[in-house]
């Protein structure tokens, strides 16, 4: 299984948006600049995520896209699901049918058991889990690795 690149890049925008300014409403276009994804496709992805009530849109001045709620409310797959089709490894998982050879085969429930531990997986973890550990390993990388001390 391959993760799109809306998918990765809705959960990067996500992170970036809650790293920024302390809850201060964000610009799509500061988040293109920081994460180097165009401008074009971070507003359909974020089109998505307001419909999935993932961020809100504040106007005027000083506007821009905050989280709807808190970042520890916020899982992977929720985001993804907004954005993308399916989390499924394979296509007969998603469908209420048996697969296309009339009934399942050997490996229908090896599939679908892979697919829900997927979906646990990506729903155990936060944005604020992200964003907690990007702030680790930024301040890692200001340590000097001679003292110790913040650089």
């Amino acid at each position: 299984m391959r993760l799109s690149t809306k998918a990765l890049y809705a959960v990067r925008a996500m992170v970036c948006l809650n790293l920024q300014k302390g809850g201060e409403p964000v610009s799509i276009r500061e988040i293109s600049a920081r994460e180097r994804i165009s401008l074009t496709y971070l507003e359909q992805l974020f089109a998505k995520l307001r419909r999935s009530d993932l961020v809100r849109s504040v106007r005027g001045p000083g506007g821009g896209y905050v989280l709807a709620r808190p970042a520890a409310e916020i899982a992977l797959d929720a985001i993804i699901d907004s954005v993308e089709e399916t989390l499924a490894p394979a296509s007969c998982v998603e469908q209420k049918e048996p697969c296309c050879h009339g009934e399942q085969c050997v490996t229908h429930q090896v599939w679908l058991e892979l697919g829900e531990r997927i979906r646990d997986f990506l729903a155990s973890i936060s944005i604020e889990d992200l964003s907690r550990d990007a702030l680790e390993r930024r301040r890692g990388d200001l340590l000097n690795p001679e003292t110790g001390e913040l650089s």
